[in-house]
């Protein structure tokens, strides 16, 4: 009888019922630990991430099971409700004066959004996947987790665990895979240019931007209404000197909630037995390109217009165009420190990242409209 019951207390443990998929993806979640943890890369979004992984791995845990706690907060993406949120909260946190003093950043965000147009067409092409999956799989090329979890629940909601870790890690390891392409793509010269401060923006300029970029791309792009409505509202929450109360619980309180919320659940969809497949392995590839491939377009736009205006622009603040704000403007006033101690890159470069975070909606939106009803 009590070896019975001591056989049958043993038989439910993890260690006998683990298998190698889940080892490894508890290995990787052990690694995004580290790297958050001791070397500082984005652990607000890592160690979320990381830590929802390594629960769901666990054997017979039942955490990411249907009825669990995190199979919850998985719902919550995929009704599409945490990312526009999430948006609320970055454009509560953002001041779009860098951008609106310099419209020229505009294009710098475009650029950046050719990653997200090459993925598309190297999953179509290379890699089989249909339109929407395609379409879905491509946004990870702006960096732009709370876009790729949106357009995903809508066009390919199968892939969404697959896109939103993907997603969300390029994100966090931003430090890690610019700084080497940055370098690449400009020379010592153009990394040292000192760039002229930017004009004054009035309160007035900082409150009529948000309500006329949500009318104009709301009527030009009616499915991103939700992203960059959302976005434009956490900002006038912030700029109009109304409502501070509103503005500092969605830059604060509940933008952290939320990022918690979203962290963990893409973290524990990352299960080892349904995410270690081929196509998790296509996506991630695909997925690292496409941003790869946003990084370099960023880069060149901004080299060109170095050139057109004379040599004022540092092409640094080029890789600020994929959407990963501020983590994208903190790396180019890194690297530009690191060429020319007391080079003040940052409030440059964040033109180029809101204007990327804008041009991923907008990219979204536009996928939506092409390929919702395929």
């Amino acid at each position: 009888m009590i070896i019975d019951t001591l056989m049958n207390f043993i038989s439910t443990t993890g260690i006998l019922n683990m298998d190698y998929k889940s080892a490894i993806m508890i290995g990787v979640a052990m690694l995004f630990l580290y790297l958050a943890i001791h070397h500082g890369f984005e652990p607000l979004l890592l160690v979320p991430i990381a830590f929802g992984m390594l629960l769901s791995n666990l054997p017979l845990s039942g955490i990411f099971d249907e009825g669990g706690l995190f199979y919850w907060f998985y719902q919550l993406n995929k009704m599409g409700i945490l990312p526009p949120l999430i948006f609320m909260g970055v454009g509560a946190m953002t001041d779009f004066g860098p951008l609106i003093a310099n419209p020229r950043s505009l294009l710098i965000g475009a650029g950046a959004q050719f990653g997200i147009f090459s993925s598309f067409l190297g999953a179509v092409l290379l890699a089989g996947f249909n339109a929407q999956e395609a379409a879905s799989i491509g946004i990870i090329g702006g960096a732009d987790g709370p876009t790729a979890i949106f357009i995903t629940t809508q066009l390919a909601p199968h892939l969404l665990g697959a896109i939103a870790v993907a997603a969300y890690s390029y994100m966090a390891l931003v430090p890690v895979i610019q700084p080497p392409l940055m370098r690449l793509m400009t020379t010592k010269k153009e990394r040292t240019i000192k760039m002229e401060q930017l004009r004054p923006v009035s309160q007035r300029e900082k409150i009529i931007f948000p309500i006329m970029v949500t009318t104009v791309v709301s009527l030009i792009l009616p499915p991103a209404t939700p992203l960059v409505g959302m976005l434009m509202l956490g900002n006038l929450f912030k700029e109009s000197g109304k409502t501070l109360r509103l503005s500092d619980t969605a830059a604060n309180a509940l933008v952290n909630i939320v990022t918690i919320f979203l962290g963990v659940s893409v973290g524990a969809s990352a299960v080892g037995p349904t995410f270690l497949v081929l196509d998790t392995i296509q996506i991630l590839v695909l997925g690292v390109a496409a941003f790869m491939v946003g990084t370099i377009g960023g880069l060149l736009i901004a080299k060109l217009m170095n050139v057109l205006s004379g040599g004022t622009i540092n092409p640094l603040i080029g890789s600020a165009g994929v959407s990963a704000v501020p983590m994208a403007a903190r790396v180019s006033q890194k690297v530009g420190q690191e060429e020319l101690p007391g080079n003040f890159l940052l409030m440059h470069a964040m033109g180029p990242n809101v204007a990327g975070v804008i041009g991923s909606a907008v990219a979204a939106g536009v996928l939506l409209s092409m390929f919702s009803g395929y």
